[in-house]
């Protein structure tokens, strides 16, 4: 009766020939001078050998399905149902899904599963048609104004060495946005030099080099929640301030239309779910206010509470460009400032060219502050 080879036995004999080839590749490499690039064309080797052959297909079962269901996750996400704020919790967080890949990477490698390779090529290539041109420096030199984009946190603890630092950046514009009554004159009163026109409208402000006309509040809905909610007073505002403003810009070029807002703020509820209501409500208010306009120039600054990826900014993100996407360099997260995890800071563009995009240092906010360099 013929002997059938035993397999295992067979990988066991390859792995121990391995071992001694990666000690004669350490004592030659230790010989022309050292065992690292030596020790690494072994792994290499050792890592393209464990993938060959018929058993690597049978290994990782479970990371293969993972990284083909992760694949479909990434390029499916605009059917996830957007019940309980599901679809935008995902859509926020959909550039980090790269450090899934990595992982499930790993995990295939070390369990040397050549169909879990091969599977993570769908989420890779998802994952690429997002965010690969993310990964470019698309930024170019020059620009006719600057724009700067900030909010300023109604519990900033340093309100006025916030402007200070706002002021030093030169920028031509300045949207200020979660501010208190108290702040507001604090702000007024330090960035009076450099910006000598300015429009407050409840808690958003901008503050200009050049001169403002037809500054009025844009509705995008309830003022009374998130982190102002705990500093407001009956005698100081009412019960929904303004979240959001319109003005004109007068530059050499011609008007400008410029917006600034703050939408609404998302929570994690336990039974809720992500909560966006208030959130989403302000988008669609703000992205009507955009189609009517009618200046061909319009440039939308604030804090919009998500994501440029997030399904329920599709009413302005189809109408304006993203500066940071345009002609940014990475990602651009500004928020939480200790641990920037998100851009949920924006500025959105129409009519003008979007030269440059970048994230200031911190300041005393929560939030890191935006800019842009434009052009017509």
């Amino acid at each position: 009766m013929r002997e059938v080879p035993d397999t295992r036995k067979q990988d066991d004999v390859q792995g121990r020939a391995e071992i001694v080839d990666t000690g004669r590749d350490g004592q030659g490499g230790a010989a022309r001078g050292g065992t690292g690039s030596g020790g690494r064309r072994a792994r290499v080797r050792r890592a393209l050998r464990g993938l060959s052959g018929p058993e690597p297909w049978r290994r990782g079962p479970v990371l293969t399905a993972l990284a083909l269901l992760l694949g479909l996750l990434m390029l499916l996400h605009a059917e996830i149902t957007d019940r309980g704020g599901l679809g935008s919790l995902v859509e926020t967080f959909l550039p980090w899904f790269g450090l899934i890949i990595a992982m499930l990477l790993a995990g295939a490698l070390w369990r040397r599963s050549a169909a879990a390779v091969v599977a993570l090529l769908l989420p890779v290539v998802a994952w690429l048609n997002l965010f690969g041109g993310m990964l470019l420096d698309k930024s170019q030199p020059g620009g006719d104004l600057t724009v700067v984009s900030h909010n300023v946190n109604a519990e900033n603890p340093d309100p006025v060495g916030t402007a200070r630092e706002l002021a030093a950046s030169g920028a031509d514009l300045l949207a200020l946005e979660e501010m208190t009554p108290q702040t507001t004159v604090v702000y007024e009163q330090a960035l009076a030099k450099a910006y000598p026109f300015h429009t407050v409208q409840g808690t958003v402000g901008l503050w200009s080099k050049l001169p403002l006309s037809h500054s009025r509040s844009v509705d995008v809905l309830r003022g009374n929640v998130g982190p102002l909610a705990k500093t407001r007073k009956a005698e100081d505002l009412p019960v929904d301030p303004p979240r959001a403003l319109r003005a004109t810009v007068a530059t050499e070029r011609g008007p400008l239309a410029v917006y600034v807002a703050h939408l609404g703020s998302v929570r994690l509820m336990p039974r809720g779910g992500f909560w966006t209501d208030s959130r989403d409500a302000g988008a669609v208010a703000l992205a009507k206010a955009v189609v009517a306009e009618r200046n061909e120039r319009v440039v939308v600054l604030g804090d919009m509470n998500g994501t440029v990826d997030d399904r329920v900014f599709r009413g302005l993100t189809s109408r304006l460009r993203s500066a940071q996407e345009a002609a940014g360099d990475g990602f651009g997260f500004s928020w939480p400032a200790s641990f920037p995890m998100a851009r949920i800071d924006q500025i959105l563009l129409r009519g003008v060219q979007p030269k440059s995009s970048w994230v200031l240092p911190a300041t005393g906010s929560d939030h890191l502050p935006v800019a842009a360099g434009i052009s017509w």
